[in-house]
């Protein structure tokens, strides 16, 4: 049984990502340091024989002990901060997590190669983010320049090019995948699918972004994992893939669906309507990925469209609603990045 280490595992993604990697039958060790987004909640109790826990900061030397320990044949680095506006309000703690995180993270693995003279694989989940602002149309390769306009994507960006300089330096085995939006079952509520759902099972209105017509691509959460264990299992190393579905939707679109959607399933309140809010400031209009080299070099391709993924989001939701009980109203439910 193969041993794979995912930093960042009560989260989002990497709850998701590990419930999928034990049923494949691999020994899975979890490295996260419970912040303000675990999503343990979306774990499923698994086996003690296939699962260990670490509450553990990627920025603790000590992760080479666990490395020690368990000898792992891979390391799928999820840790990080993730939300833009929340790296508008504090872009320290992006810096720290994303940029100086990977820095150790790196730091430990050349570490160990150097005294076992044997490679740990690093498959490091980034974003489209990285890429910046697109016109309409366009879509971002692997080889596409970097163009971060938010703290958020300045930090993943960096955290790139440091996985990408100590693959030619130091000749590590990385490789790094570029996701667009993922949405799904469990996500947490400062996201805007969540969020949705969130205020229209509350009778509250839905704040949208100046017009809404930014554009994101979506990608349901599972087809984002099995991605990753495509690229762990047949990437080459040093390389780079995007993750894409090709989906793209403008936050108006998105919501006016996710509205049809419900209205099928149940009564919607008075107060559920469309509410435009003052922009994000430097919001980017598009985000797309060219995912072709995913696809024609190691044959992975997505399986749920948006429409049905987005229902199946949604009914988890309602079936799960105690799931937002976790969570602050006052301290997740506000509107961030108004850059006072």
């Amino acid at each position: 049984m193969k041993k794979l280490i995912v930093t960042g595992g009560n989260g989002f993604i990497g709850s998701n990502l590990i419930n999928f990697l034990v049923s494949k039958n691999y020994f899975v060790i979890n490295i996260d340091k419970n912040k303000y987004s675990k999503n343990s909640y979306l774990l499923k109790k698994p086996n003690k024989k296939n699962y260990i826990f670490y509450n553990l900061d990627i920025n603790n030397k000590r992760i080479f002990n666990i490395f020690l320990k368990h000898k792992p044949d891979a390391l799928f680095n999820l840790a990080a901060e993730t939300h833009v506006d929340r790296s508008i309000d504090f872009p320290k703690d992006f810096i720290n997590s994303n940029i100086v995180g990977t820095f150790n993270i790196l730091e430990q693995l050349r570490k160990y190669k150097k005294k076992f003279k044997k490679e740990i694989k690093l498959i490091h989940v980034s974003t489209d983010e990285v890429f910046g602002d697109l016109k309409k149309n366009e879509r971002s390769t692997e080889i596409s320049p970097y163009r971060p306009s938010s703290p958020y994507s300045a930090s993943k960006a960096s955290a790139d090019h440091l996985i990408k300089s100590y693959a030619r330096t130091y000749n590590l085995n990385v490789m790094i995948s570029n996701c667009c939006n993922n949405y799904g079952p469990g996500q947490f509520p400062e996201k805007l699918i969540p969020t949705l759902i969130f205020n229209i099972l509350n009778n509250k209105p839905l704040p949208i972004y100046g017009r809404g017509n930014n554009s994101r691509e979506w990608i349901f959460v599972k087809d984002h994992c099995k991605g990753l264990l495509v690229i762990y299992k047949k990437g080459r190393k040093g390389e780079s893939y995007n993750i894409g579905s090709g989906e793209n939707l403008s936050n108006l679109n998105l919501t006016k669906l996710l509205l049809k959607i419900v209205r099928n399933k149940k009564k919607i309140g008075k107060k559920v309507k469309i509410k435009f809010v003052k922009d994000r400031p430097g919001h980017d209009f598009r985000y797309a990925l060219n995912s072709k080299k995913i696809r024609k070099k190691l044959k992975w391709f997505p399986k749920k469209n948006f429409k049905s993924g987005l229902a199946d989001t949604l009914d988890w939701y309602i079936g799960n609603y105690k799931f937002f009980n976790q969570f602050s109203k006052k301290k997740f439910f506000k509107r961030l990045g108004l850059n006072k």
